[in-house]
Protein backbone atom coordinates (compact mmCIF):
# COMPACT_ATOMS: atom_id res chain seq x y z
CA UNK A 1 0.00 0.00 0.00
CA UNK A 2 1.39 3.38 -0.96
CA UNK A 3 1.01 6.64 0.92
CA UNK A 4 -2.36 8.11 0.00
CA UNK A 5 -3.35 11.73 -0.19
CA UNK A 6 -6.39 13.58 1.06
CA UNK A 7 -7.76 16.36 -1.20
CA UNK A 8 -7.45 19.83 0.35
CA UNK A 9 -4.67 18.17 2.34
CA UNK A 10 -5.54 18.02 6.02
CA UNK A 11 -1.85 17.69 6.61
CA UNK A 12 -1.90 17.95 10.35
CA UNK A 13 -5.14 16.07 10.74
CA UNK A 14 -6.27 13.92 13.61
CA UNK A 15 -8.21 10.81 12.53
CA UNK A 16 -7.52 11.51 8.86
CA UNK A 17 -7.02 8.68 6.36
CA UNK A 18 -3.72 10.21 5.21
CA UNK A 19 -2.18 9.67 8.61
CA UNK A 20 -3.79 6.29 9.23
CA UNK A 21 -2.49 4.88 5.98
CA UNK A 22 0.96 6.35 6.51
CA UNK A 23 1.23 4.74 9.95
CA UNK A 24 -0.05 1.34 8.85
CA UNK A 25 2.19 1.31 5.83
CA UNK A 26 5.07 -0.85 6.96
CA UNK A 27 6.48 -1.21 3.45
CA UNK A 28 6.76 2.48 2.68
CA UNK A 29 9.82 3.37 0.58
CA UNK A 30 12.82 4.76 2.39
CA UNK A 31 13.73 8.43 1.89
CA UNK A 32 16.22 9.15 -0.87
CA UNK A 33 18.11 12.07 -2.42
CA UNK A 34 18.70 13.01 -6.05
CA UNK A 35 22.31 14.03 -5.36
CA UNK A 36 24.61 11.02 -4.87
CA UNK A 37 27.17 13.27 -3.19
CA UNK A 38 24.83 13.56 -0.21
CA UNK A 39 23.37 11.01 2.19
CA UNK A 40 20.62 10.77 4.81
CA UNK A 41 21.26 10.03 8.47
CA UNK A 42 18.58 9.14 10.99
CA UNK A 43 19.12 11.32 14.05
CA UNK A 44 16.25 10.26 16.29
CA UNK A 45 12.85 8.57 16.04
CA UNK A 46 9.83 7.56 18.07
CA UNK A 47 7.93 10.86 18.15
CA UNK A 48 4.17 11.23 17.91
CA UNK A 49 3.46 13.61 15.02
CA UNK A 50 6.26 16.14 15.60
CA UNK A 51 5.56 19.54 14.05
CA UNK A 52 8.52 21.84 14.74
CA UNK A 53 12.11 21.70 15.97
CA UNK A 54 14.91 24.01 17.11
CA UNK A 55 18.53 23.62 18.19
CA UNK A 56 19.96 24.23 21.64
CA UNK A 57 23.40 22.92 20.69
CA UNK A 58 25.17 20.24 18.68
CA UNK A 59 23.15 17.03 19.02
CA UNK A 60 20.75 18.92 21.28
CA UNK A 61 17.30 19.42 19.70
CA UNK A 62 13.92 20.44 21.05
CA UNK A 63 10.73 19.46 19.23
CA UNK A 64 6.96 19.64 19.53
CA UNK A 65 4.40 16.86 19.27
CA UNK A 66 1.15 18.08 17.73
CA UNK A 67 -1.40 15.86 19.44
CA UNK A 68 0.21 15.06 22.80
CA UNK A 69 1.04 18.70 23.55
CA UNK A 70 4.54 17.66 24.62
CA UNK A 71 7.72 19.65 24.07
CA UNK A 72 10.74 17.34 24.21
CA UNK A 73 14.49 17.78 24.40
CA UNK A 74 16.48 15.20 22.42
CA UNK A 75 20.15 14.74 23.35
CA UNK A 76 22.53 12.73 21.16
CA UNK A 77 19.64 11.14 19.29
CA UNK A 78 18.50 8.80 22.04
CA UNK A 79 17.91 10.69 25.30
CA UNK A 80 14.48 12.33 25.23
CA UNK A 81 13.30 14.56 28.08
CA UNK A 82 9.95 16.30 28.38
CA UNK A 83 10.35 20.04 28.99
CA UNK A 84 6.66 20.97 28.94
CA UNK A 85 3.18 19.57 28.50
CA UNK A 86 0.41 21.78 27.13
CA UNK A 87 -3.28 20.89 27.16
CA UNK A 88 -4.04 21.29 23.46
CA UNK A 89 -6.99 20.62 21.20
CA UNK A 90 -5.79 18.40 18.39
CA UNK A 91 -8.71 17.66 16.10
CA UNK A 92 -7.67 17.85 12.44
CA UNK A 93 -5.09 20.65 12.04
CA UNK A 94 -5.33 21.95 15.60
CA UNK A 95 -2.63 21.18 18.15
CA UNK A 96 0.82 22.22 19.32
CA UNK A 97 1.87 23.62 15.97
CA UNK A 98 4.78 26.05 15.97
CA UNK A 99 7.92 27.05 17.82
CA UNK A 100 10.62 29.71 17.59
CA UNK A 101 13.73 29.99 19.74
CA UNK A 102 15.33 33.32 20.63
CA UNK A 103 18.77 33.81 22.11
CA UNK A 104 18.60 37.36 23.34
CA UNK A 105 22.00 38.43 22.04
CA UNK A 106 23.88 36.35 24.57
CA UNK A 107 25.14 32.84 25.12
CA UNK A 108 23.87 33.09 28.68
CA UNK A 109 21.47 30.19 29.22
CA UNK A 110 19.08 32.45 31.15
CA UNK A 111 18.51 34.45 27.95
CA UNK A 112 16.97 31.64 25.87
CA UNK A 113 13.27 32.18 25.15
CA UNK A 114 10.89 29.80 23.40
CA UNK A 115 7.71 30.92 21.64
CA UNK A 116 4.93 28.36 21.16
CA UNK A 117 1.77 28.42 19.02
CA UNK A 118 -1.06 26.09 19.97
CA UNK A 119 -4.83 25.60 19.86
CA UNK A 120 -6.93 25.37 23.01
CA UNK A 121 -10.65 24.76 22.52
CA UNK A 122 -11.85 22.68 25.49
CA UNK A 123 -15.18 20.89 25.32
CA UNK A 124 -17.46 22.48 27.90
CA UNK A 125 -20.57 20.56 28.88
CA UNK A 126 -23.66 22.34 27.65
CA UNK A 127 -21.72 25.30 26.29
CA UNK A 128 -21.01 26.27 22.71
CA UNK A 129 -17.48 27.10 21.67
CA UNK A 130 -16.96 30.84 21.38
CA UNK A 131 -14.02 33.17 20.83
CA UNK A 132 -13.86 33.46 24.62
CA UNK A 133 -13.11 29.79 25.19
CA UNK A 134 -11.61 28.63 21.89
CA UNK A 135 -8.51 30.15 20.32
CA UNK A 136 -5.02 29.86 18.90
CA UNK A 137 -2.45 31.26 21.29
CA UNK A 138 1.19 32.33 21.16
CA UNK A 139 3.03 32.14 24.47
CA UNK A 140 6.59 33.06 25.37
CA UNK A 141 8.57 31.01 27.88
CA UNK A 142 12.02 31.25 29.39
CA UNK A 143 14.10 28.08 29.16
CA UNK A 144 15.47 26.78 32.45
CA UNK A 145 17.94 24.47 30.79
CA UNK A 146 19.57 23.16 33.98
CA UNK A 147 16.25 21.87 35.27
CA UNK A 148 14.84 20.90 31.86
CA UNK A 149 11.71 23.00 32.07
CA UNK A 150 10.06 26.12 30.65
CA UNK A 151 9.16 28.90 33.08
CA UNK A 152 7.75 32.47 33.17
CA UNK A 153 4.91 31.88 30.71
CA UNK A 154 3.63 35.09 29.06
CA UNK A 155 0.73 35.38 26.62
CA UNK A 156 1.90 37.11 23.45
CA UNK A 157 -1.09 36.73 21.11
CA UNK A 158 -4.67 35.53 21.44
CA UNK A 159 -5.96 34.63 17.98
CA UNK A 160 -9.20 33.16 16.63
CA UNK A 161 -9.67 29.43 16.04
CA UNK A 162 -13.30 29.28 14.91
CA UNK A 163 -14.99 27.88 12.98
CA UNK A 164 -12.14 25.41 12.52
CA UNK A 165 -10.84 22.89 12.99
CA UNK A 166 -8.54 23.43 10.00
CA UNK A 167 -6.29 26.08 8.44
CA UNK A 168 -4.68 27.19 11.71
CA UNK A 169 -1.23 27.78 10.19
CA UNK A 170 1.00 28.03 13.24
CA UNK A 171 4.50 28.60 11.89
CA UNK A 172 6.66 30.96 13.97
CA UNK A 173 9.84 32.73 12.87
CA UNK A 174 12.16 35.21 14.59
CA UNK A 175 13.58 37.82 12.18
CA UNK A 176 16.90 39.66 12.42
CA UNK A 177 15.44 42.51 14.46
CA UNK A 178 14.10 39.89 16.87
CA UNK A 179 10.47 40.46 16.01
CA UNK A 180 8.16 37.46 15.62
CA UNK A 181 6.35 36.36 12.44
CA UNK A 182 3.23 34.19 12.83
CA UNK A 183 1.23 32.41 10.11
CA UNK A 184 -2.49 31.77 10.45
CA UNK A 185 -5.00 30.57 7.86
CA UNK A 186 -8.67 31.34 7.31
CA UNK A 187 -9.69 28.75 9.96
CA UNK A 188 -12.32 27.19 7.71
CA UNK A 189 -12.93 23.42 7.58
CA UNK A 190 -10.63 21.37 5.36
CA UNK A 191 -13.40 19.93 3.17
CA UNK A 192 -13.40 21.79 -0.12
CA UNK A 193 -16.15 24.39 -0.52
CA UNK A 194 -17.67 23.76 2.90
CA UNK A 195 -17.03 27.23 4.32
CA UNK A 196 -19.03 28.10 7.41
CA UNK A 197 -20.68 31.51 7.14
CA UNK A 198 -20.14 34.30 9.63
CA UNK A 199 -16.35 34.30 9.48
CA UNK A 200 -15.70 36.34 6.34
CA UNK A 201 -13.35 39.27 6.88
CA UNK A 202 -11.61 41.84 4.75
CA UNK A 203 -8.38 39.90 5.32
CA UNK A 204 -9.90 37.26 3.02
CA UNK A 205 -10.61 39.90 0.35
CA UNK A 206 -14.33 39.97 1.16
CA UNK A 207 -15.23 43.54 0.22
CA UNK A 208 -18.22 43.73 2.56
CA UNK A 209 -16.62 41.49 5.18
CA UNK A 210 -16.01 42.35 8.81
CA UNK A 211 -12.77 43.96 9.95
CA UNK A 212 -9.75 41.63 10.16
CA UNK A 213 -9.65 39.64 13.40
CA UNK A 214 -6.23 38.00 13.10
CA UNK A 215 -7.05 35.23 10.60
CA UNK A 216 -5.83 34.69 7.00
CA UNK A 217 -2.46 36.37 7.20
CA UNK A 218 1.12 36.61 8.30
CA UNK A 219 1.35 38.64 11.48
CA UNK A 220 4.39 40.46 12.86
CA UNK A 221 4.77 41.47 16.51
CA UNK A 222 7.47 42.34 19.02
CA UNK A 223 8.68 39.85 21.60
CA UNK A 224 5.90 41.17 23.85
CA UNK A 225 3.15 40.82 21.23
CA UNK A 226 2.94 44.52 20.32
CA UNK A 227 2.70 45.97 16.79
CA UNK A 228 6.08 46.69 15.21
CA UNK A 229 6.10 50.45 14.74
CA UNK A 230 3.31 51.95 12.69
CA UNK A 231 0.89 49.41 11.24
CA UNK A 232 1.54 48.48 7.61
CA UNK A 233 -2.16 48.23 6.68
CA UNK A 234 -3.65 50.40 9.41
CA UNK A 235 -3.27 51.52 12.99
CA UNK A 236 -6.26 49.77 14.59
CA UNK A 237 -5.53 46.46 16.32
CA UNK A 238 -5.37 43.72 15.08
CA UNK A 239 -5.01 45.18 11.57
CA UNK A 240 -1.85 46.87 12.86
CA UNK A 241 -0.07 43.51 13.29
CA UNK A 242 -0.76 42.21 9.76
CA UNK A 243 2.37 41.93 7.61
CA UNK A 244 0.45 40.14 4.82
CA UNK A 245 -3.11 38.94 4.20
CA UNK A 246 -5.32 37.02 1.78
CA UNK A 247 -3.68 33.75 2.83
CA UNK A 248 -5.76 30.57 2.87
CA UNK A 249 -3.20 28.69 4.96
CA UNK A 250 0.57 28.58 5.34
CA UNK A 251 2.89 26.06 6.96
CA UNK A 252 6.16 27.63 5.87
CA UNK A 253 7.97 30.97 6.05
CA UNK A 254 11.65 31.79 5.67
CA UNK A 255 13.87 34.86 5.45
CA UNK A 256 16.39 35.24 2.65
CA UNK A 257 19.78 35.67 4.39
CA UNK A 258 21.03 37.79 1.47
CA UNK A 259 18.16 40.27 0.98
CA UNK A 260 16.23 39.83 4.25
CA UNK A 261 13.05 39.31 2.21
CA UNK A 262 10.32 37.08 3.62
CA UNK A 263 9.02 34.15 1.56
CA UNK A 264 6.18 31.73 2.24
CA UNK A 265 4.45 28.58 1.05
CA UNK A 266 0.69 28.61 0.77
CA UNK A 267 -1.75 25.73 0.54
CA UNK A 268 -4.51 26.00 -2.04
CA UNK A 269 -7.80 24.08 -1.96
CA UNK A 270 -7.55 21.24 -4.52
CA UNK A 271 -5.23 23.28 -6.74
CA UNK A 272 -2.97 26.28 -6.70
CA UNK A 273 -0.36 25.65 -3.98
CA UNK A 274 2.09 28.56 -4.00
CA UNK A 275 5.53 29.93 -3.15
CA UNK A 276 5.45 33.69 -2.60
CA UNK A 277 7.80 36.59 -2.09
CA UNK A 278 6.14 38.41 0.80
CA UNK A 279 6.71 42.14 0.87
CA UNK A 280 5.15 44.33 3.60
CA UNK A 281 1.44 44.70 2.78
CA UNK A 282 1.45 41.63 0.52
CA UNK A 283 -2.01 40.40 -0.52
CA UNK A 284 -1.90 36.74 -1.57
CA UNK A 285 -5.36 36.95 -3.14
CA UNK A 286 -7.50 34.42 -1.28
CA UNK A 287 -10.60 34.17 -1.65
CA UNK A 288 -10.53 35.93 -5.04
CA UNK A 289 -7.43 34.36 -6.60
CA UNK A 290 -5.42 31.20 -5.94
CA UNK A 291 -2.34 30.23 -7.89
CA UNK A 292 -2.76 31.74 -11.36
CA UNK A 293 -6.56 31.35 -11.37
CA UNK A 294 -9.38 33.68 -10.46
CA UNK A 295 -12.10 32.05 -8.39
CA UNK A 296 -15.88 32.00 -8.62
CA UNK A 297 -18.29 32.30 -5.70
CA UNK A 298 -17.64 28.68 -4.66
CA UNK A 299 -13.86 29.17 -4.85
CA UNK A 300 -13.39 27.05 -7.98
CA UNK A 301 -11.26 27.94 -11.00
CA UNK A 302 -12.82 30.51 -13.33
CA UNK A 303 -10.07 31.13 -15.83
CA UNK A 304 -6.53 32.48 -15.58
CA UNK A 305 -6.25 35.71 -13.63
CA UNK A 306 -4.72 38.84 -15.11
CA UNK A 307 -3.89 41.87 -12.99
CA UNK A 308 -5.75 43.93 -15.58
CA UNK A 309 -8.92 41.92 -14.85
CA UNK A 310 -11.32 44.55 -13.51
CA UNK A 311 -13.83 41.88 -12.52
CA UNK A 312 -11.75 40.81 -9.52
CA UNK A 313 -12.02 43.14 -6.56
CA UNK A 314 -9.31 42.99 -3.91
CA UNK A 315 -9.45 44.63 -0.52
CA UNK A 316 -6.46 47.00 -0.40
CA UNK A 317 -6.91 48.87 2.89
CA UNK A 318 -6.84 52.32 1.32
CA UNK A 319 -4.04 51.41 -1.04
CA UNK A 320 -1.73 50.04 1.67
CA UNK A 321 -2.13 46.43 0.58
CA UNK A 322 -1.07 45.11 -2.82
CA UNK A 323 -1.70 41.84 -4.60
CA UNK A 324 1.36 40.14 -6.09
CA UNK A 325 1.31 36.99 -8.19
CA UNK A 326 3.00 33.82 -6.84
CA UNK A 327 6.61 33.04 -7.71
CA UNK A 328 5.75 29.36 -8.22
CA UNK A 329 2.49 27.40 -8.47
CA UNK A 330 1.56 23.72 -8.35
CA UNK A 331 -1.55 23.02 -10.42
CA UNK A 332 -2.45 19.86 -8.50
CA UNK A 333 -1.89 20.19 -4.80
CA UNK A 334 1.23 18.78 -3.12
CA UNK A 335 0.64 20.46 0.27
CA UNK A 336 3.88 22.46 0.61
CA UNK A 337 4.98 22.87 4.20
CA UNK A 338 8.26 24.17 5.58
CA UNK A 339 10.38 26.67 3.64
CA UNK A 340 14.06 27.23 4.46
CA UNK A 341 17.02 29.05 2.96
CA UNK A 342 20.13 26.88 3.21
CA UNK A 343 22.44 29.52 4.69
CA UNK A 344 25.38 27.10 4.76
CA UNK A 345 27.84 25.60 2.26
CA UNK A 346 28.18 22.30 4.15
CA UNK A 347 26.18 20.47 1.45
CA UNK A 348 28.14 22.14 -1.34
CA UNK A 349 28.40 25.69 -2.60
CA UNK A 350 25.79 25.06 -5.30
CA UNK A 351 23.09 24.86 -2.63
CA UNK A 352 24.13 27.81 -0.51
CA UNK A 353 21.28 30.30 0.11
CA UNK A 354 18.89 28.36 -2.13
CA UNK A 355 15.26 27.66 -1.17
CA UNK A 356 14.19 24.24 0.06
CA UNK A 357 10.50 23.38 0.51
CA UNK A 358 8.99 20.36 2.23
CA UNK A 359 5.68 18.76 1.27
CA UNK A 360 3.12 16.12 2.20
CA UNK A 361 2.50 14.41 -1.12
CA UNK A 362 5.22 11.77 -1.65
CA UNK A 363 7.28 13.42 1.09
CA UNK A 364 9.22 15.46 -1.46
CA UNK A 365 11.81 18.12 -0.65
CA UNK A 366 11.87 20.66 -3.47
CA UNK A 367 14.95 22.75 -4.30
CA UNK A 368 14.87 26.12 -6.08
CA UNK A 369 17.59 28.45 -7.34
CA UNK A 370 16.86 32.17 -7.21
CA UNK A 371 17.30 34.83 -9.87
CA UNK A 372 20.22 37.26 -9.64
CA UNK A 373 18.12 39.90 -7.89
CA UNK A 374 16.65 37.17 -5.63
CA UNK A 375 13.10 38.40 -6.22
CA UNK A 376 12.01 35.35 -8.21
CA UNK A 377 12.93 31.72 -8.86
CA UNK A 378 15.28 30.67 -11.63
CA UNK A 379 13.93 27.60 -13.45
CA UNK A 380 14.42 26.51 -17.06
CA UNK A 381 12.81 23.99 -19.39
CA UNK A 382 9.27 22.74 -18.74
CA UNK A 383 8.98 24.78 -15.57
CA UNK A 384 10.14 28.10 -16.98
CA UNK A 385 6.51 29.25 -16.80
CA UNK A 386 6.73 28.67 -13.01
CA UNK A 387 3.60 26.49 -13.02
CA UNK A 388 3.99 22.80 -12.30
CA UNK A 389 1.40 20.52 -13.90
CA UNK A 390 1.19 16.78 -14.47
CA UNK A 391 3.03 16.84 -17.81
CA UNK A 392 6.09 18.58 -16.36
CA UNK A 393 9.26 16.76 -15.32
CA UNK A 394 9.70 17.22 -11.56
CA UNK A 395 13.31 16.02 -11.46
CA UNK A 396 14.77 19.51 -11.92
CA UNK A 397 13.28 20.69 -8.64
CA UNK A 398 13.25 17.43 -6.65
CA UNK A 399 15.98 17.28 -4.01
CA UNK A 400 14.65 14.28 -2.10
CA UNK A 401 11.53 12.15 -1.74
CA UNK A 402 9.70 9.66 0.49
CA UNK A 403 10.32 11.59 3.71
CA UNK A 404 6.72 11.09 4.89
CA UNK A 405 4.79 14.15 6.01
CA UNK A 406 7.51 16.82 6.17
CA UNK A 407 6.54 19.25 8.91
CA UNK A 408 9.80 21.15 9.37
CA UNK A 409 13.13 21.87 7.69
CA UNK A 410 15.97 23.50 9.63
CA UNK A 411 19.64 24.30 9.16
CA UNK A 412 21.53 23.70 12.37
CA UNK A 413 23.62 26.73 13.38
CA UNK A 414 25.99 24.29 15.09
CA UNK A 415 26.94 22.03 12.15
CA UNK A 416 25.40 23.69 9.04
CA UNK A 417 23.57 20.55 7.89
CA UNK A 418 19.95 20.32 6.74
CA UNK A 419 17.56 18.61 9.16
CA UNK A 420 14.20 17.16 8.14
CA UNK A 421 11.32 16.52 10.54
CA UNK A 422 8.97 13.77 9.39
CA UNK A 423 5.70 14.14 11.25
CA UNK A 424 3.79 10.87 11.48
CA UNK A 425 1.46 9.78 14.28
CA UNK A 426 1.85 6.76 16.55
CA UNK A 427 5.52 7.09 17.49
CA UNK A 428 6.59 7.08 13.84
CA UNK A 429 7.99 10.62 13.70
CA UNK A 430 11.65 10.91 12.70
CA UNK A 431 14.41 13.52 12.59
CA UNK A 432 16.70 13.11 9.57
CA UNK A 433 19.97 14.91 8.80
CA UNK A 434 21.38 15.41 5.31
CA UNK A 435 25.18 15.39 5.11
CA UNK A 436 27.97 14.94 2.52
CA UNK A 437 28.45 11.37 1.34
CA UNK A 438 32.10 10.80 2.17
Amino acid sequence: MSLSFVPDHAILGQNQSLNTIAINNQSAPQPSLSDSNLKIEEVAKGFDFPTSMAFLGKDDIILLEKNTGNLKRVLNGNDSRQLLHVDVSFRDERGLLGMALLRNGSSNEKDIFIFLYYTHCPKLSGQAQTSQNCGNYVYRYKLDIKNNRLIDRKLILSLPALPGPSHNGGTLLIEKKKNLFVTIGDLQPTKFNQNITGYDTKAQNIMNGSDPDGRAGILRVTQDGKPVGKGILGNDYPLSIYYAYGIKNSFGIGIDPVTNNLWDTENGPQFGDEINLVKPGFNSGWQKVQGIWKLNQTREKEGVFSESDSGVGFVNFNGKGKYSKPEFVWDKTVAPTALIFLDSDKLGKKYKNDIFVGSVKKGIIYHFDLSKDRKSLSISGDLADLVFNKKDDPSKITFGKDFGIITDLRVSPFDGFLYVLSGLKGDKGVIYRIVPNF
